[in-house]
């Protein structure tokens, strides 16, 4: 098992930048394919993007490609969301999640993702 921790949200003017971080503890880090998801009140709760076990692959949602880089590090366990150039409509509560599922980025669905952290608030002023 994992367990997440993300940190790093806040609040920011639009067109600003934040790096949310997402801190792992458990066993073997990098086996897991590693993604970011967002809710915004009211809504559902909506893939950003995800990076593959060994950082080699990233794939992104269209609403944010361009604009949001997630980066991993194995070595502390972390992954990285960074945020540029936001929008108000970035503004959500972001989750990070784990999954052992072996398939490519672009085909992982929330439900494949068994571990999640507590998320942490993103609000973009605008």
């Amino acid at each position: 098992q994992v367990q997440l921790v993300e940190s790093g949200g806040g609040l920011v003017q639009a067109g600003g930048s934040l790096r949310l971080s997402c801190a792992a503890s458990g066993r073997a880090f990098s086996s897991y394919a590693m993604g970011w998801f967002r809710q915004a009140p009211g809504k559902e709760r909506d893939f950003v993007g995800g990076v593959s076990w060994s950082g080699g692959s990233t794939y992104y949602a269209d609403s944010v490609k361009g604009r949001f880089t997630i980066s991993r590090d194995n070595a502390k366990n972390t992954v990285y969301l960074q945020m540029n150039s936001l929008k108000a409509e970035d503004t959500a509560v972001y989750y990070c999640a784990a999954t052992l599922v072996q398939l490519p980025l672009v085909r992982l669905r929330l439900a494949d993702f068994g571990y999640w952290g507590q998320g942490t608030q993103v609000t973009v002023s605008s």
